[in-house]
Order: structure tokens, then C-alpha cells, then sequence
């Protein structure tokens, strides 16, 4: 049975009793599914205990309306989230994460400028602080993180060794629906119409031949384009989608 915290101290007399177990965690900002569940499984199978935090962080989000219409589910991911076994499951408030009202932020001068960052201001120092936070809360072994976002994923994964904190991050493969589709919690806005085009944009992205002629196709379905690039032995790509924003990426070649 999943034990649901919403108290750090409480957490931190638990993690104390855990010394001699491995710990794997899995962040989330809820609203889960078999992504996030794909994650866990990861850890469970690599990790004595695993624990899931959902946190809404609204320190990433550079577009208030963005933040107020993402998807909320607390009662059904907490049921989700015993239905799966999860050891632990942390639900912490924004005072408990950011007790400095967010004057303290970790900032990157790369990565976190290009692709996702280009057109998204601030919105990976919200990411990079709220992780650097809760990893020191949780203490994990290991922490799990899907592919579908692979910039983040790299930019976690650098600050880690950087700061010099041993706790290994582990890349999981991105989990799609049968039509190729990204699972993410922003699916669950999208219209019936607004489905196809994400599964073209999913198409586009693994079938197209080039950048430019990857945006010419999604344009002429009526698909606001935010960009589509190669990098990193990756193609990636940002839509709008019924007015939400969609990423993806696939492994070139």
C-alpha cells in the first residue's frame, strides 16, 4: 500500500529508516499515465523502494493561461498510484518547494537556450530548480526520466554530475499509442480532430526527410509549427495543437 505524504519532516524520518535500500524516484507533475507508470515500473524492477512525487511546478511555465489549463488529477493519480505499488508518493506545496518564494534558481547557459528554451523563457531554470530540489529532498539512488523529453532529460543529467551529486539519471524510452502518439498528461485537451493531427505530427517526425519539408507538411494540415530540428543525433519537434503545445523527438537514423 502507497504511503501519501504531504510533509517533508515526515518524508525525512522515513528516508532515514531507508540506509541500507536503494532508492529510486520518479518525478511527476501528475495528471499520470503509462508514461509516467512506465517509469515506475523501471524503477521497482531497479530499486529496493520507489518513490513518486506530483507537484504542479509553476515555476517552469512562462505562460499563466499555459499552467491554469494543465491537466489535474489528484485523486485519480493518487489512486493510480497505489494501484501500482508505489512505496512512497510525495504531494508537496509550493511553500514547501520554494520556502524562498523562488529567489534561489539554478540557470543553465547553453543547452537551455536552444530548441524548447528558444521560445520558452525561464521555463528551464523553473525545471532545473524544482529538480535540484526535490532530489535533495528525496535523496534518491536513482531518478527516472522519459525520453519524450530528451532536452530535459540531458540538461538534468549534466547538472547532476556538474553539482557533483551522486545519484545516477536514468533515461526511459518514450511510451506512444498505437497511432505513435507521445503519451502526456496534455493529450487529454486535445479534440477528437486535434488527435489525428498529433498523430501526423508523430508520423511527420519519424517518416519526414528533411526539416523544412517537415514543417511544410504539418503547416498544410493546419498545424502551428513552433519548430522542427536535428541535433544531438535527434530530430525534434514543438506544435500547437488545438492550442496546446505538443513535443516529441525520435533518434535520426
Amino acid at each position: 500500500m502507497t504511503v501519501f505524504l504531504e510533509s517533508i519532516p515526515a518524508w525525512r524520518d522515513i528516508r532515514r529508516s531507508l540506509a541500507q535500500d536503494t532508492v529510486g524516484f520518479v518525478p511527476t507533475m501528475g495528471a499520470l499515465h503509462r508514461g509516467h507508470f512506465s517509469l515506475v515500473e523501471r524503477s521497482t524492477a531497479e530499486c529496493d523502494v520507489t518513490v513518486v512525487s506530483v507537484f504542479l511546478n509553476p515555476t517552469q511555465f512562462s505562460d499563466q493561461a499555459d499552467l491554469e489549463k494543465y491537466p489535474r488529477d489528484q485523486d485519480g493519480d493518487r489512486a493510480a498510484l497505489d494501484d501500482y505499488g508505489v512505496d512512497y508518493a510525495l504531494f508537496p506545496t509550493f511553500q514547501m518547494i520554494y520556502p524562498d518564494e523562488y529567489r534561489y534558481k539554478v540557470a543553465e547557459s547553453g543547452l537551455s537556450s536552444q530548441l524548447c528554451g528558444a521560445s520558452r523563457p525561464g521555463h528551464f531554470d523553473g525545471v532545473l530548480t524544482v529538480v535540484m530540489r526535490l532530489l535533495n529532498i528525496v535523496r534518491p539512488h536513482r531518478a527516472y526520466f522519459g525520453e519524450k523529453d530528451y532536452q530535459q532529460y540531458l540538461l538534468i543529467r549534466d547538472m547532476v554530475q556538474s553539482f557533483l551529486m551522486d545519484i545516477e539519471i536514468v533515461p526511459c524510452p518514450t511510451v506512444r499509442e498505437e497511432d505513435g502518439v507521445a503519451l502526456s498528461s496534455r493529450n487529454r485537451r486535445l479534440s477528437a480532430g486535434g488527435r489525428k493531427q498529433a498523430a501526423a505530427f508523430a508520423k511527420q517526425l519519424r517518416e519526414g526527410d528533411s526539416p523544412e519539408r517537415i514543417r511544410s507538411a504539418l503547416e498544410s494540415l493546419g498545424i502551428t509549427v513552433e519548430y522542427v530540428a536535428e541535433d544531438l543525433g535527434r530530430r525534434f519537434g514543438a506544435v500547437f495543437v488545438d492550442g496546446v503545445r505538443l513535443i516529441d523527438n525520435v533518434v535520426l537514423g
